[in-house]
This record gives C-alpha cells, structure tokens and sequence, in this order.
C-alpha cells in the first residue's frame, strides 16, 4: 500500500476526489493519485496527492487539461487541493448522473468520463445503500 495512503485517505474522508466515489463501496482500496502528474515533473508531496477511483486515475492519466465540451476551448483539469467540489460539479441523485456548472467541471467530467454507464450503474447502487 502507498505509504501516503492513510493520510490522502482519511483527508479525502475515503472519496474519490474526483467523482466524490466511496471507497466503502469499493473491493479495494483507493489510489493515490499525483494531481500534477510526476511524467510533468509533479512532485510528491501532500499538495499534490489526492484520491481517486481507479476510473477516475486511468481517464486522468497524466492529463491536467481537457476540452470544455460547451466551448471546445482547452481548460485546466478539476484540482481537489486549490478547487471546491460543489463549485464546479453537481450531481442529480434521480438520474445518477455528475454534471460539470463549470468549464472546469465540464473538462473534467468529459476527460475523466464521470457519467460513463458503468459510473452510473455505480451511483445508482451507491445512493440507494445511502452512502452516496
């Protein structure tokens, strides 16, 4: 296990930072994800870690920018330690479905395929256990 793990974690309160996912709803333990990618020389250190899915770590990849699909202008990508969650992301607990408000938020969703139809089979179990 990543030695940064339970600090990230526990910081994260066991959430994807990304998708907001609950570890509890997981078979495995969250990663530990460079949000400033080490392949773009980001460094180690607890600014720059955050916790995320496996999804949301794949689609991020070394990624720190996508395309607001509304404008089509390229826009830094979500950063769970300078931005807030609410501000740039919603989510509709009837359609399961994470919607961006922001051009961050829309980038984000769309680079990191937060509706793909696997997250929302997810989120539709995690809202109706109550631990979403």
């Amino acid at each position: 296990m990543n030695r940064w793990y339970p600090f990230v974690g526990a910081r994260a309160d066991f959430r994807c930072e990304y998708c907001r996912a609950p570890e509890r709803g997981a078979n495995f333990a969250f990663e530990v994800e460079h949000i400033h990618p080490q392949a773009l020389e980001g460094q180690t250190v607890s600014e720059n870690l955050a916790l995320s899915c496996r999804a949301c770590n794949l689609f991020k990849a070394d990624h720190v920018v996508g395309v607001d699909p509304e404008t089509g202008v390229s826009v830094r990508l979500f950063h769970p330690r300078n931005d807030v969650w609410t501000d740039h992301f919603e989510l509709d607990y009837a359609t399961a479905q994470i919607s961006g408000v922001t051009a961050i938020g829309r980038a984000t969703t769309s680079r990191l395929r937060l509706n793909s139809s696997l997250q929302i089979s997810a989120r539709r179990l995690w809202i109706g256990m109550g631990i979403l």
